[in-house]
């Protein structure tokens, strides 16, 4: 009988880490191990995967077939040992309360897996989880309704700490291209919203025309109105349903769009050391996103 090959954890969590910052030279520095060192251990994840996990691509490294299938399969199995260890160390039996506000954006990707493994290691912590605009989530925290609150910009907090950026990118129907004789059909949200700002800063450098054609409080309601064929929108290419494309700035002659903050407010109350767990996780997720 020919046993099982069991995949060393530490080395799965190197091979995660690279991926998930796009260098081995920056997991080095994340995990405090030699640039060396990491050749090792992924040297030593091939040979226990018995396939090649990497190609050359230009001056970096690239996954093969192998490499991508093992690399689903290696988050699931460090989340699974990270619920295991919070479990085991008591850490389950924390309790509170999380109030948490976040953009509709997330809310549809991937924030209901995070919060499902977050109440597996912790159910006797109660989170509740509010979807919103940016403008209201940031004055929820101000109000103390809330303990965190993600944003897309700062919202006039300066307090606010920017944990990522995203590209924003213009969303619309397969084969839009803007029609030059006429102002361009925007769907967006009211102000203040940092996508619309961002949309109206790239069209007034341009000196392109537009109307606002569509408005909605919700998310939902953009993607209807553009699947309607009523115009176009912005957001990041996160969570963009499938019978919608993301819009090639120069076949679409529409203005090229840089990158969008994503911010963190957090209450001036003394965090719980359950909100400063979910903190952590959320922050983590957003730099694997």
């Amino acid at each position: 009988m020919v046993l099982p090959v069991n995949i060393d954890m530490d080395v799965l969590r190197t091979f995660v880490t690279g991926v998930n910052l796009g260098s081995f030279a920056k997991a080095a520095d994340r995990l405090g191990r030699s640039p060396s060192a990491i050749s090792l251990q992924l040297r030593k994840l091939e040979g226990q995967a018995g396939q090649t996990l990497f190609q050359k691509q230009g001056r970096g490294l690239a996954l093969t077939e192998a490499g991508d299938i093992l690399f689903g399969y290696a988050k699931r199995i460090l989340e699974l040992n990270d619920e295991a260890r919070s479990a085991m160390t008591g850490l389950s039996a924390m309790q509170g309360w999380i109030r948490i506000g976040l953009p509709q954006d997330f809310a549809e990707t991937w924030f209901p897996a995070l919060l499902g493994r977050f109440a597996r290691a912790h159910p006797k912590v109660r989170v509740e989880a509010r979807v919103d605009r940016g403008s209201d989530l940031a004055q929820g925290v101000a109000r103390g309704d809330l303990d965190l609150a993600l944003t897309w910009g700062r919202m006039g907090n300066v307090q606010a700490e920017i944990i990522s950026t995203r590209h924003v990118v213009w969303i619309g129907l397969e084969g839009f291209k803007r029609d030059e004789g006429e102002p361009l059909p925007l769907i967006a949200f009211d102000s203040p919203c940092a996508f619309r700002s961002a949309a109206l800063q790239a069209l007034d450098h341009d000196e392109i025309e537009w109307r606002h054609a569509f408005a909605s409080p919700s998310l939902g309601g953009l993607w209807a109105a553009v699947t309607a064929g009523l115009g176009v929108t912005l957001r990041t290419a996160e969570g963009v349903p499938s019978h919608l494309c993301v819009l090639d700035p120069a076949i679409s002659g529409l203005p090229a769009l840089g990158r969008i903050e994503l911010a963190l407010h957090r209450s001036d109350v003394e965090q719980s050391p359950a909100v400063a767990k979910f903190q952590a996780l959320l922050i983590e997720a957003i730099a694997d996103g």
